[in-house]
């Protein structure tokens, strides 16, 4: 049974710093693609970040480039997400995302969802 368990959500400040992480597990986590996507109340989930089996090929949506940072570490089946200089319209739930195709991460046909974690960006 897939398991894709986030944890790191909170409160956070305007201009401030979060670490979200997504633990893998009942998967052969490096043969994978993973994902993080959020939704905020009222609107649709969308794509945040993306990164490909071995790390080395990551993609961003327009909105978080250059401010989120994703990697993996296949020893540890872990899934991270750096949050730097958020802002309010950050504030979503984030949701961890798997599946065996890179290409079908970015558009979110993926097959294992995780829970969601809830980041609030607030002064």
């Amino acid at each position: 049974q897939v398991q894709l368990v986030e944890s790191g959500g909170g409160l956070v400040q305007p201009g401030g710093s979060l670490r979200l992480s997504c633990a893998a597990s009942g998967l052969t986590f490096s043969s994978v693609a993973m994902g993080w996507f959020r939704q905020a109340p009222g609107k649709e989930r969308e794509f945040v970040a993306a990164i490909n089996w071995s790390g080395e090929y990551p993609a961003y949506a327009d909105s978080v480039k250059g401010r989120f940072t994703i990697g993996r570490d296949n020893a540890k089946n872990m899934v991270y997400l750096q949050m730097n200089t958020v802002k309010v319209e950050d504030t979503a739930v984030y949701y961890c995302a798997a599946d065996a195709a890179f290409q079908s991460v970015l558009p979110g046909i993926v097959a294992y969802w995780g829970q969601g974690t809830q980041v609030t960006v607030s002064s």
